[in-house]
């Protein structure tokens, strides 16, 4: 393994925090090639009328740069 970028992004979900990091990694995978590492930093929920109505997870991926 060479170098590894890391960039960080926010997945969303009505269903749960790691449906919300899945989406954002399959997300991710359409346009990031090599991705090894995923951590999530932060789990938030957005509430409404005492519901939470969004799952939110701060991520952190890392890829493998290719030259």
């Amino acid at each position: 393994m060479g170098v590894i970028i890391v960039r960080e992004m926010v997945g969303v979900s009505p269903h749960s925090w790691s449906d919300a990091a899945r989406q954002a990694v399959a997300l991710a995978s359409r346009t990031v090639r090599n991705i090894r590492t995923v951590e999530v930093v932060q789990s938030t929920a957005r509430v409404e009328g005492g519901e939470i109505v969004e799952y939110r997870v701060q991520l952190k991926l890392g890829f493998e740069y290719e030259e």
